[in-house]
């Protein structure tokens, strides 16, 4: 990790209108994230926190403030994003999917194959690469999109609950491999997620949300060395009293959420 700021964001707030009322999603964010850094983001349902994500991803604007990204080559997509839900085309094989953002880029031939070759065979997708989405398992289409999502070289990744429909050993499969990918890639990651473990896991440091509108009210670092395994969260003490530290605000904020 660089010790220089990838994401700025500054006094951001996010307002939804429609008709003569007004949701207010997200109130004064001033976040700054590292570059190479990896970071969640843990509140209550309903806190903003895809919100954040999809301003990041371009997908929505601030109402107040702004963020900036740092670009260090022109010619890389500013951000990529994996969704809950499978995002892959359902028309295209497993190896189109992978290659599609390149090709969408119009980068040379030879590096389409290459990076859409390299990121296959790194998530073990090499030999389903000729099938189709509706042949493959949930965990294989999050494959595939994580795969597609590495293989475009974004300057930064955005993650929204990537692997929360998935069964715990795929879960556990796939945090695995995208920690492998991040740790060799050096990408700025900030990932959603309502798991505690997942954050412990995962994370350099975890931003807590309040309920809305939200706001980030606390964060914590992650001093535990990688690689990491979801049994060293486990067995850690220190790492059992974030855990409860995290669940303990989460409990909160769901309380103020209904007063």
């Amino acid at each position: 990790m660089k010790n220089e700021p990838k994401i700025e964001i500054v006094n951001l707030t996010k307002a939804f209108y429609k008709k003569q009322s007004s949701v207010t999603a997200l109130e004064d964010i001033n976040v700054t994230i590292q570059d190479g850094e990896f970071v969640c983001l843990v509140g209550p349902s309903g806190c903003g926190k895809t919100t954040l994500l999809r301003i990041l991803a371009g997908l929505e604007t601030p109402s107040v403030g702004d963020f900036t990204i740092l670009t260090e080559n022109e010619a890389r997509p500013l951000q990529s994003m994996v969704f809950q839900e499978q995002g892959v085309i359902p028309w295209l094989t497993v190896e189109e999917n992978v290659a599609f953002g390149l090709k969408m880029r119009h980068v040379s031939k030879k590096m389409i194959q290459e990076r859409t070759a390299y990121y296959l065979k790194k998530t073990g997708l090499t030999p389903f690469s000729s099938l189709y989405p509706k042949e493959l398992s949930g965990g294989m289409k999050q494959r595939v999109s994580i795969a597609r999502a590495f293989a475009n070289d974004p300057e930064i990744l955005l993650m929204d609950e990537p692997f929360a429909a998935l069964d715990e050993q795929n879960k556990f499969i796939l945090q695995e491999e995208l920690l492998s990918i991040w740790e060799e890639t050096g990408k700025t990651v900030l990932f959603i997620t309502h798991s505690i473990d997942e954050a412990l896991l995962l994370s350099d440091r975890i931003l807590l949300m309040s309920a809305q509108p939200g706001k980030i009210i606390h964060e914590i670092n992650i001093d535990l060395p990688r690689p990491r395994k979801i049994e060293d969260i486990r067995e850690n003490p220190m790492m059992a009293s974030k855990f409860v530290e995290i669940w303990q605000h989460l409990q909160d904020e769901v309380q103020n959420s209904r007063k």
